[in-house]
């Protein structure tokens, strides 16, 4: 795994619907700095934005979940553009290589089945939910408000 040199994601899933824009965005730059953002305003809540640095070690676990994940030889010509539904968005640079996909939002594993390249697009949805549960799960641990007891 090369170093966070050229290492650089930029991830986005969202719709414009009955409560306006929602949306999930991170980005971790080349620095480890990751930016988070969630949008929804259901019962009028308002944007959670959180900023952390990532370790070095973290930053490695990541490269490794996408080298394992085997997302940056897919091709997503094959896949749904962007709907009513909403738009999934997902930029990576990694050694050397960068991949630049844009498809319909994928709600369920569901959705991948009735396409044309349902393989690849399965590929991406668990690429994805990795993401989601680490990202989710780092802001939880560092923005704890109430101390573990």
């Amino acid at each position: 795994m090369g170093g966070t040199d050229d290492f650089q994601i930029y991830f986005y899933t969202g719709h414009k619907g009955r409560y306006g824009h929602e949306f999930f965005r991170f980005e971790i730059d080349k620095y480890g700095t990751l930016k988070y953002a969630n949008n929804s305003n259901y019962r009028r809540d308002s944007i959670i934005q959180k900023t952390l640095r990532l370790s070095p070690t973290l930053i490695n676990e990541i490269q490794r979940i996408i080298e394992d994940s085997e997302i940056m030889h897919e091709d997503s010509s094959k896949w749904p553009h962007q709907d009513e539904n909403g738009r999934l968005q997902l930029e990576i640079e990694m050694n050397g290589q960068s991949i630049n996909i844009e498809t319909a939002k994928i709600s369920s594993l569901a959705d991948t089945l009735s396409t044309e390249d349902p393989e690849g697009l399965r590929v991406l949805y668990y690429l994805i939910q990795d993401f989601k549960c680490l990202i989710l799960s780092i802001i939880s641990l560092h923005f704890k408000i109430k101390p573990i007891a």
